[in-house]
């Protein structure tokens, strides 16, 4: 028997990523003199974006203040020369889709999105995916972002589907799993990566989301 009604899906880091984001970064830092295990690097990255609060229009005023604390939490003192070759060579890097988003296109339920991002996310997915989800909600539109509960139940009044029957995947135990989970919407961490060892909520791949669908 079917236990959900409705799946909400992340967008950055569950969805789409940039593949060429780390080795980018890390080929500006080699070429600064400073050697950093990858391993690492990615670990921090994703650690410091769990506390930072990114606003639905990035520049590089925020980045500069992002990318400081990630240089200072490597030991690196961040200087502006580096900060700028940093923002040059990261910027705009093309986005793509993990490939096991493949399996959503086999769930035969309906799908959305809701994200911190602004409205031109609504182009960007349907270039990927196509037209496949009945709601994509952004919190420049919702007017609030996440983690804040209330972007959960603007976007639950959206979609017009009793929480309980909604399954949630994102990539953040701050801003995905804590709020869903305290507007009763079922949730899941995907953490490919193995992040998270601890957390209950966790699958490493979207494949394993048909197992949470029906009793």
């Amino acid at each position: 028997m079917k236990k959900i009604d409705y799946i909400l899906f992340d967008v950055a880091g569950t969805l789409l990523h940039k593949t060429s984001f780390y080795d980018t970064f890390l080929g500006v830092l080699k070429s600064n003199g400073y050697n950093i295990v990858f391993e690492e690097f990615k670990k921090n990255h994703k650690l410091l974006s769990e506390v930072f609060h990114f606003p639905d229009n990035t520049n590089s005023e925020f980045y500069k203040v992002f990318n400081s604390e990630l240089l200072f939490s490597l030991g690196i003192l961040p200087s502006d020369k580096l900060l700028d070759d940093i923002f040059i060579s990261c910027s705009y890097l093309p986005w793509t889709k993990f490939e096991d988003t493949s399996i959503i296109n086999q769930l035969e339920i309906p799908v959305g999105i809701i994200s911190n991002f602004n409205s031109t996310l609504k182009d960007k997915i349907n270039e990927f995916f196509g037209p496949i989800f009945s709601h994509i909600l952004v919190s420049e539109e919702l007017g609030v972002s996440k983690p804040d509960i209330n972007f959960y139940k603007k976007a639950v009044e959206s979609i017009d589907v009793d929480p309980k029957r909604i399954l949630y995947i994102g990539d953040s135990v701050k801003l995905d799993i804590k709020p869903a989970l305290t507007c009763n919407i079922k949730s899941l961490l995907i953490d490919r990566d193995n992040f998270y060892p601890s957390c209950k909520y966790k699958i490493s791949s979207l494949k394993e989301i048909k197992n949470y669908i029906y009793d």
